[in-house]
């Protein structure tokens, strides 16, 4: 018996994006807890007082929602569901120049975010070795924040690539 054709629709996804899609699906539930601390930001300041529970909520709110925002932009983007000056332009996703508009996406997010991995790589990892406090509450974590920053570049160059090999065929093939 031979094996059923592969046809776009059985055919695995290739390990890139699928590793894309699971940091997608990881970062998920950090949207509830960024609306739980910070929701409980208040009471903690009315049960504690001022002290570090309500600063620890918020600070580490702060984080997660980094986090949370450097996953998400790439995620909107590839989906095409980001903000966009026009509309109108986002949702022809098969007009003439739609292929040209993706490409010219790709390109110019790809250089932007090398920049930021080229500039921005030994600042994170200062950060992270000196487990940098937060400065105005001296609270652990603020390292996470620039954390974020090197993961929204390295997620947005890692697409712009996978966009620019999609598109990478000549017109009419």
């Amino acid at each position: 018996m031979t094996p059923p054709a592969e046809t776009p629709e059985t055919r695995p996804a290739p390990p890139v994006p699928r590793g894309l899609d699971w940091v997608d699906r990881a970062a998920m539930p950090f949207a509830i807890a960024i609306a739980l601390l910070l929701f409980a930001q208040w009471p903690l300041r009315d049960l504690a007082g001022s002290g570090n529970g309500p600063t620890q909520a918020n600070d580490l709110a702060q984080w997660l929602f980094a986090l949370y925002v450097a996953v998400a932009l790439r995620h909107a983007g590839r989906r095409g569901a980001h903000l966009v000056a026009r509309p109108d332009l986002a949702a022809d996703t098969a007009g003439p120049y739609a292929r040209l508009r993706r490409i010219g996406a790709a390109l110019c997010v790809l250089p932007w975010a090398l920049f930021l991995i080229a500039t921005g790589t030994v600042p994170v990892l200062r950060a992270v070795a000196a487990f940098e406090l937060f400065p105005d509450t001296f609270n652990p974590g603020y390292f996470m924040i620039k954390v974020a920053l090197l993961l929204l570049a390295v997620l947005l160059a890692v697409q712009s690539v996978l966009d620019l090999w999609h598109e990478r065929r000549l017109p009419g093939q």
